[in-house]
């Protein structure tokens, strides 16, 4: 509500420096009643805006309490109320005391943006929106000298200051009468007297009484009287305004808000005593500054917008496309006028117009010379088309080997090939000058091409060729017919690739220009290899290069052809040292002598020699259960990638995804550290590669049930019992037991199968018995699958399963 309050008494601010006056006036408190009993009934903010004007709303009045409820509002009292976008942008003599907030600022930012982007819209009527901008208020002046011409009337302040032998000075308001009194004279009539005019008037009526010749006398005018002047039409907001007595036209339909969609620009009547004073054309002061027409208004003169005649739109290659309004008599050049003319780009012989005759639409073709006659009507469309972006009048191309390639004009300084090459600043070194190509459009526009001997021309021997519009000359480089190729490096190099070749480039050059020789290269070995040709071959050849093989130091061949000189498209590769090697490590963690990161000595390392380095395994190790974890190199991430795959096909993603089937890049390899220890170099010793981490754990004394049973359980180990006593800690089969494919997963990783209760139970290990399953390889494994220690050793077990 007090919003809508706010919003209400803001639209009755922007209607001017004062809004409809009445007789009776309302108080503050009666104001606010009436706008919430007329929200309350349903009005809009403009009808109350109306009503409240008309009951002798003041602007005053208005003001203070817009002023008191933003107070409020910014004293947090009450709910921000700021009136709406349009309402905001006619409110126009707010006091520079009154501060506007952040909001406001940003409203008016908002309010600019609009602005803008109604001036670029083509959809707009040109000149419309000028009475809506802020910053074009038209108000008249009031800190100039009086105008010669201005009219005097009731509510005017005469000043006469009388100086030398007497001393006076009288101030007074014209009588509704017109009327002023003066002592010793009565009454003076002043009414429709120009200032000029009373002037002389007033001295002479003066003297009478201040008839000494000392005496000075100057008159001058004091407050201006407001005027009431009527805006009718198509306006936004019409009405009765009191302006001040120096107000124009233009202020007036500032005021009202400016006209509207259907109001006209081109043709606002001025009435004054019921007859016309004034025809005002807006677009003359837009567009040439023209003021004649903003005359000044007078109490009573009556402003009328009527209906725009016709509107026309331009749109295309001008400077201003836009909807323009025009008069009966005005044709295809004054809306070209109005929109600025063409654009650089534009086609200027002809105008496009589309016209609306009552039945359907027809087209005309304006010609340039028919611009100034063509008369335009209400709805035509005018487009002004583009140049075409190819074609050209006289234009010359020049390509290949020129110091200045390029396009030039075709004219009589530059008409023959050899003139376009002088012009072009000469050939290039590697031009090559027995035959260049002209490429020539005909007047079907296919091309053809001719032959060109570049070298008889410059030298005087060959007749020069004449050149058309259109035509391009090609000059080749004896690089563009003869393949000069690169060469290739590879291997040890620092920046290996293709590189440019150049004569006389020798092994040692390439090398250099490939940055040097890497740490690991070998300088025994630098193999060059180079493609067999020839051209005048008859037969096919079984062989497909030549090979060179050299060795280097410091940059130089020492073992091979000195100085070897490479030919195009050969390919150099430098080859490793068979004994360059990068430390690869691996890691020992847990119960042994001194546990962490060890350098492989040897390719073949195995288990037992690096225990044997870690100062072997503790008196708490169990060595049963070492395991060792490995990263899956790029083979073995492949085949358990396939594996998970068919996995997802074969289950389907939403199971895949609950069992979390994800691609992990290390897996458990099972190992026996206990024989690999006694037996040194044997199968259990494993060999060992990089980044295998070995875990030698503590004695674990415990057993653990899982799966298909009745109560999975953990219980303590006791030696000599086979699986069935664990199976019935863990209360026997569940009903859903494969009993016959249960399994033991050892500390070291590694799986056994029960075989009729045969198989040993050890410290640490886990019972398996699977769900019943379908009877298949897959079914096998995924009924293992919430039992392993990691996917990977799943997939891992799944993988080698079906190699």
């Amino acid at each position: 509500m007090r919003k809508l309050f706010f919003s209400a008494t803001a639209m009755l601010l922007m209607m001017g420096t004062a809004p409809m006056m009445a007789q009776m006036g309302m108080t503050d408190a009666q104001v606010i009643q009436y706008v919430q009993d007329g929200l309350k009934q349903g009005k809009d903010q403009q009808q109350l805006m109306m009503e409240l004007a008309a009951r002798g709303v003041t602007q005053e009045q208005a003001m203070r309490l817009r002023q008191q409820y933003e107070q409020e509002s910014i004293g947090g009292k009450g709910n921000s109320a700021y009136p709406a976008k349009m309402e905001k942008s006619r409110l126009r003599n707010i006091n520079d005391d009154n501060k506007l907030t952040d909001d406001w600022a940003k409203e008016e930012e908002s309010i600019k943006n609009e602005w803008m982007e109604v001036n670029n819209n083509p959809d707009q009527v040109f000149g419309r929106n000028i009475f809506m901008n802020k910053k074009l208020t038209f108000e008249p002046d009031m800190n100039i000298a009086t105008p010669a011409n201005y009219r005097l009337g009731p509510g005017d302040e005469i000043i006469i200051d009388i100086w030398g032998a007497s001393e006076n000075k009288i101030r007074q308001e014209i009588s509704p009468d017109g009327a002023i009194n003066i002592t010793g004279l009565g009454l003076v009539s002043l009414n429709g007297l120009n200032i000029s005019d009373a002037k002389v008037f007033l001295k002479s009526e003066l003297g009478k009484i201040y008839a000494d010749e000392g005496n000075n006398i100057q008159i001058s005018l004091g407050k201006t009287r407001s005027i009431k002047i009527n805006v009718m039409g198509e306006v936004m907001i019409p009405g009765t305004y009191t302006l001040s007595a120096f107000a124009s036209v233009f202020h007036a339909l500032y005021c009202a808000g400016g006209v509207t969609d259907l109001g006209s620009l081109r043709n606002i009547i001025v009435t004054r005593n019921g007859k016309a004073v004034a025809y005002v054309d807006v677009y003359e002061y837009i567009l040439q500054g023209k003021t004649m027409d903003n005359i000044n208004l007078q109490e009573n003169d009556v402003i009328i917008v009527p209906t725009y005649n016709s509107i026309v739109k331009m749109e295309g290659k001008v400077k201003r496309p836009m909807k323009y309004e025009m008069k009966d008599d005005e044709t295809v050049s004054d809306v070209l006028k109005y929109a600025g003319f063409f654009a650089p780009d534009a086609y200027k012989n002809s105008v496009r117009v589309v016209r609306q005759n009552g039945r359907e639409k027809s087209i005309a073709t304006v010609k340039r010379e028919n611009y100034g006659s063509f008369n335009v009507m209400d709805g035509d469309v005018l487009t002004a088309d583009s140049i075409i972006d190819n074609r050209f009048a006289n234009k010359l191309e020049i390509k290949g080997a020129v110091y200045r390639p390029g396009v030039y004009e075709f004219c009589r300084e530059i008409s023959t090939v050899k003139k376009l090459l002088e012009q072009a600043d000469g050939l290039l070194g590697d031009a090559f000058t027995n035959r260049a190509v002209l490429y020539r459009q005909r007047e079907n526009l296919t091309s053809e091409v001719l032959p060109v001997d570049v070298k008889g021309i410059m030298t005087g021997n060959a007749a020069d060729v004449e050149l058309k519009n259109n035509d391009v000359l090609y000059i080749p480089s004896i690089y563009d017919i003869k393949s000069i190729g690169n060469v290739h490096i590879s291997g040890e190099v620092l920046r290996p690739g293709e590189y440019p070749y150049a004569d006389n480039m020798t092994l040692e050059d390439i090398v250099i220009t490939a940055g040097g020789l890497k740490e690991a290269a070998s300088t025994v070995r630098v193999d060059v290899s180079r493609p067999l040709k020839n051209n005048k071959g008859t037969i096919v050849s079984d062989s497909l290069a030549r090979d060179f093989s050299f060795g280097l130091k410091d940059g130089f061949v020492i073992d091979g052809t000195p100085g070897f000189v490479l030919e195009p498209y050969d390919q150099v590769f430098v080859r490793k040292s068979p004994e360059y090697h990068v430390q690869k490590n691996v890691t020992i963690e847990g119960e042994v002598m001194y546990n962490g990161e060890y350098s492989l000595q040897y390719k073949n390392e195995r288990l037992s020699h690096l225990v044997k380095r870690a100062g072997g395994v503790t008196k708490f190790g169990y060595v049963k259960g070492a395991k060792l974890t490995r990263i899956a190199n790029e083979h073995e991430i492949s085949r358990m990638h396939s594996v998970i795959e068919m996995m997802r096909r074969e289950l389907g993603d939403n199971m895949a995804n609950a069992l979390r089937m994800e691609l992990d890049s290390t897996f458990t390899v099972g190992i026996n550290m206990e024989d690999a220890l006694k037996n040194p170099g044997g199968s259990a010793d494993i060999v060992l590669r990089e980044g295998d981490v070995i875990s030698v754990p503590e004695m674990n004394t415990t057993v653990k049930i899982n799966g298909a049973v009745m109560m999975p359980n953990t219980v303590t180990y006791i030696d000599g019992k086979n699986v069935g006593y664990y199976l019935n800690q863990a209360g026997g089969y569940a009903r859903s037991a494969s009993r016959t494919k249960k399994f033991i997963i050892y500390m070291n990783g590694e799986i056994e199968k029960v075989k009729k209760r045969s198989n040993k139970v050890e410290p640490g290990c886990e019972i398996v018995v699977p769900s019943k399953v379908k009877s298949n390889k897959l079914g096998e494994v995924i009924g293992y699958a919430t039992s392993f220690a990691s996917l990977a050793t799943m997939v891992a077990s799944l993988a080698n399963l079906l190699k």
